[in-house]
């Protein structure tokens, strides 16, 4: 075996302490550079960081604090020396890493037990488990000892790290077997173990595998889990009910049907474990299942029976707990106090998604926006499990941002109600009644948090007592207490839909008190109450939508004193409101008295936020939809803007380079790239073509040769952005896009290649494919054929291959179809040639596609295609046909020379003189209204 020398040890422990020397900076950056150059140049390095980190006998000088953090040290960057190079580390290192870093299970330390266990799975995940066959059966026996309890608590630390990070490796076959087959068993022998810790950790265990998608070994064994999962319900240790809860929680979303013979003994349990309130996490737990089997079809039918026992108690776990609420009662005025950098949660950019112009008939394909997130009560998402919450709510009071009880069980409250209705409202009801005017005010709160969270789903049942719940309510947004206004102005954001639809009297007793009041909470001396007026606001605009553009005044009048007032921190939730407000009402935000209001304020936030401020990717993302509102009303207050995301870009771009070049360097943050880029593409769509092609000639550096190294990103999100821009600037600014097109369709081609939508996103890879589709279909609709010519036939080649591509989503199918039509527009001789090929899958997939001027661009270039070489399309004449009978005429009139009825009426003249005398005859193979449809649309 390997030895190490001791005067390298004594160095590198020295370096390994210096490298977490977070008080000496320059100290900690001198080490790991050190250590990088030793790393390099030594072979035995690793070796080294794995003796150093399983050895507990301090060898050196150093105090017994400094070589623990010296180890600590060493078992992180071998991790990482794992997973970044272990292809790289000679056999024998191996051999020695493999051996060594076992024994760091037995120290007497949990960190460095733990950091073992690190270390052991990443080999494991990176080297295979054939790579490393004997781990599991050593682990396993470690686990099964009767020597110390730190040894079993390392191996079994282990044996959960390594299910953990390679669930879908352990359940793969290998020469006919599957290591699972060998390691269910043993977990679940080692759930009968007199250690509690032992029970719960192989729980904890098993349950990975029966999250989505749920291992094929334990489908195969369930009738051997489940009985055990049964027997440990009545376990005395809470651990190990926390994880027999979780695992109900499991098989409701994944095997519900395995449930269904044990429901009434399951939902007692869980009841019972939910009332334990001294103990949240396994109430969570317990709770938890109630929200994954409401939420599951076939368990939804199997809850109903005993929804009288489940709501009063998901009722009274909305409460706060006396700790909450002793904390929460300290909350005072504090609207005038600065914010601290902490206390911002970092956003990140949404790129535009301009690619899905194709809307499928069945509501596939349609344009990605982001839709506003309703901010409420309690947050959540589908991935219960893992407690990977996003509490992206936060709507506000919580005393912890994350996942708890009373989040959940107000999200099962909302599903119960969802899927049953009246019954739930009839059983919450009598609570309402008692909790709303309660004169503790945490009981106030959680009939509120109730009564949003039930509202929606029993609307038809709820509405008849909105007009004396609502004027309630909002009396309740001038509560002494902040939580209770806070939650009141989510639980009235639930309702602003119904609201905003009523009529007459209605609409005037409900909608606009509604409104009126959370605008006003907008401007409350509490920072939170702001925060969830203004979510709520937010909320309330995307259901009003265009019903609040007679409001837009008054609303924009208070957005103006919010940006007087606010702190940075709910400067961000505000940018979403006038954004949301820009999106639905858009038109009404571009009358000069509300430009004239509106504009200033934003200016001067404007002029406040620094260019590398985070803060600056929501107002550049904000000023994307008021620059689209305002149209031409932007033009006064264009060019800063614009010169400013120029500079922006521009620096970005060389940071990135920098970086590159230089290892040491973080790479910039490209949330600055996208929502530049958006900007600039709201910016040129609104002005007029002069005034844009006069912004962008002004551009210093040139916006098209910063769009260049846009589109060449590696980041998806740029380039998605950058091929949105790309598009805009072929409709509003081609003359200035011409002389750099033959680069620029390089580029194109490239990213056509399906390789491209294939990698670690492929959400974002195809939505990047979308726009470069969208954006060549733009280019084709204004290039000479002479500028398309060279390209013309890798391009076909690339939409083609996309067209008739399986497995990709059906926006990407159909985006490639409105393109090669579009190129036929001004380039159908050259695709003349290939129209026996490009016809069937052409016509198949623009079936599909709803009418719009998109469709009848595509049609206008493809009949084209048709008039050239007619006799081509033989084989699917009569698809064309249906194509063209299925032709709105209001489409067709209204596009006119620009649409394709001129084209349609000339192919039919042309097929007419080709058939001869067997036309009527031909014809007659369509249904009689799509020939019904051919004579009343064309002339022929």
């Amino acid at each position: 075996m390997w030895q190490p020398e001791e005067r390298p040890i004594a160095s590198l422990t020295q370096l390994l302490r210096d490298s977490l020397s977070g008080h000496d900076a320059k100290a900690q950056r001198n080490a790991e550079k050190m250590l990088q150059h030793v790393k390099g140049a030594s072979p035995d390095f690793n070796n080294y960081l794995a003796w150093i980190a399983t050895t507990s006998t301090n060898p050196t000088s150093l105090s017994a604090e400094n070589y623990f953090a010296a180890r600590s040290a060493a078992a992180i960057m071998l991790k990482n020396n794992v997973r970044t190079g272990w292809e790289k580390i000679a056999e024998p290192s191996k051999v020695y890493v493999k051996a060594t870093i076992v024994l760091g299970l037995q120290d007497a330390t949990l960190q460095i037990r733990n950091f073992a266990g690190n270390v052991i799975t990443e080999v494991v995940r990176v080297g295979g488990i054939l790579g490393w066959p004997q781990i599991l059966p050593e682990l396993v026996t470690m686990a099964s000892s009767q020597s110390s309890p730190a040894i079993i608590d390392g191996a079994m630390g282990a044996l959960f790290k390594i299910c953990e990070d390679n669930k879908r490796a352990l359940d793969k076959q290998y020469q006919s077997q599957r290591p699972l087959d060998f390691l269910l068993p043993e977990l679940l022998r080692f759930t009968s173990n007199p250690t509690a810790k032992v029970r719960s950790r192989a729980l904890a265990s098993i349950n990975v595998f029966l999250n989505e998608p749920i291992a094929s070994t334990c489908r195969a064994q369930i009738d051997n889990i489940l009985p055990r999962f049964v027997s440990l319900a009545s376990d005395p240790d809470d651990e190990v009910r926390r994880y027999v809860c979780r695992a109900f929680a499991l098989l409701a979303d994944g095997l519900p049907n395995v449930l269904l013979p044990h429901m009434q003994g399951i939902v007692a349990y869980t009841l019972t474990q939910q009332r334990d309130l001294q103990n949240p996490e396994l109430a969570l737990d317990a709770a938890e299942f109630f929200f994954e089997a409401s939420s599951t079809p076939v368990l939804r039918d199997a809850l109903r029976p005993y929804i009288t026992e489940i709501v009063p108690v998901l009722l009274d776990s909305m409460v706060y707990d006396e700790d909450d609420q002793a904390r929460l009662e300290g909350d005072a005025d504090d609207a005038d106090e600065e914010d601290e950098a902490k206390d911002i949660k970092p956003v990140f950019a949404d790129a535009k998604q301009k690619g899905s112009l194709a809307v499928s008939n069945d509501g596939a394909g349609k344009p990605n926006g982001q839709a506003h997130d309703s901010i409420n009560g309690y947050a959540y998402e589908d991935d219960l499990s893992d407690g990977e919450i996003e509490d992206d709510d936060v709507y506000g009071a919580d005393p912890e941002d994350e996942w708890n009880l009373r989040k959940c069980s107000a999200a099962s409250l909302d599903s119960l109600a969802t899927h049953n209705g009246a019954p739930v409202f009839e059983i919450t009801l009598p609570w309402l009644q008692e909790n709303l005017q309660h004169r503790d005010w945490q009981n106030r709160e959680a009939a509120v948090l109730a009564l949003g969270a039930i509202g929606p789903g029993c609307i038809d049942t709820v509405q008849q007592h909105l007009p004396q719940l609502v004027p309630y309510l909002l009396t309740l947004l001038d509560d002494h207490q902040p939580v209770v206004r806070q939650i009141t102005c989510w639980a009235l954001g639930r309702f602003a839909g119904w609201a905003a639809h009523l009529t007459g009297d209605g609409k005037i007793q409900m909608f606009q008190p509604i409104m009126d009041g959370i605008l006003q909470r907008m401007l409350d001396k509490n920072k939170k109450v702001q925060e969830s007026a203004a979510s709520a606001f937010a909320t309330l605009e995307e259901a009003a939508n265009i019903e609040l553009m007679p409001y837009c005044a008054v609303i924009v009048q208070q957005f103006v004193r919010c940006f007087d007032q606010y702190k940075d921190k709910n400067m961000f939730i505000l940018y979403d409101c006038v954004q949301t407000l820009a999106e639905h009402a858009g038109p009404a935000l571009a009358q000069p008295e509300l430009v004239k209001l509106l504009m200033p304020a934003l200016i001067t936030r404007w002029s406040k936020v620094q260019d590398l401020s985070r803060e600056m990717f929501p107002l550049l993302e904000c000023l994307s939809y008021v620059a689209t509102a305002l149209q031409d009303n932007i033009a006064p207050f264009a060019k800063p803007f614009f010169e400013r995301c120029i500079r922006i870009i521009h620096q970005n771009l060389q940071e990135g380079f920098t970086a590159n070049e230089e290892e040491y360097l973080d790479p910039p943050d490209k949330d600055f790239l996208v929502t530049s880029l958006d900007l600039l593409s709201a910016i040129i769509q609104s002005l007029s073509e002069q005034q844009a092609v006069a912004l962008t000639s002004a551009s210093e550096p040139n916006m098209l040769e910063l769009l260049t190294y846009c589109m060449r990103d590696p980041n998806n999100d740029v380039r998605q952005s950058a091929y949105a821009l790309l598009g805009d600037s072929a409709i509003y600014i081609f003359p200035l896009l011409a002389p750099h097109l033959p680069p620029i369709l390089e580029l194109v081609i490239a990213q056509l290649d399906l390789s491209q939508g294939i990698s670690a996103d492929p959400e974002t890879g195809y939505r990047v494919i979308n726009n470069a589709c969208w954006s060549c279909g733009e280019i084709s609709m204004r290039a000479s054929p002479q500028m398309l010519e060279p390209f013309i036939p890798r391009l076909l080649q690339k939409l083609g291959a996309i067209l008739t591509a399986m497995n990709v989503p059906q926006s990407l199918n159909e985006n490639s179809a409105i393109a090669i039509g579009r190129l036929g527009v001004s380039s159908h001789a050259s695709l003349a040639p290939h129209l026996a090929s490009i016809a069937p899958p052409f016509l198949s997939v623009m079936r599909n596609v709803q009418w719009t001027d998109e469709k009848g661009h595509a049609y206008k270039g493809f009949v084209q295609i048709v008039l050239d070489a007619p006799e081509k399309l033989e084989a699917c004449l009569l698809d064309f046909f249906s194509a063209m009978a299925g032709a709105p005429g209001v489409v067709l009139t209204g596009m006119g020379s620009e649409g394709p009825a001129e084209g349609f009426e000339r192919a039919l003249a042309t097929y007419k003189g080709m058939v001869g005398q067997g036309w009527d005859a031909f014809l007659g193979n369509l249904p009689a209204e799509q020939q019904q449809a051919l004579r009343g649309l064309y002339r022929f």
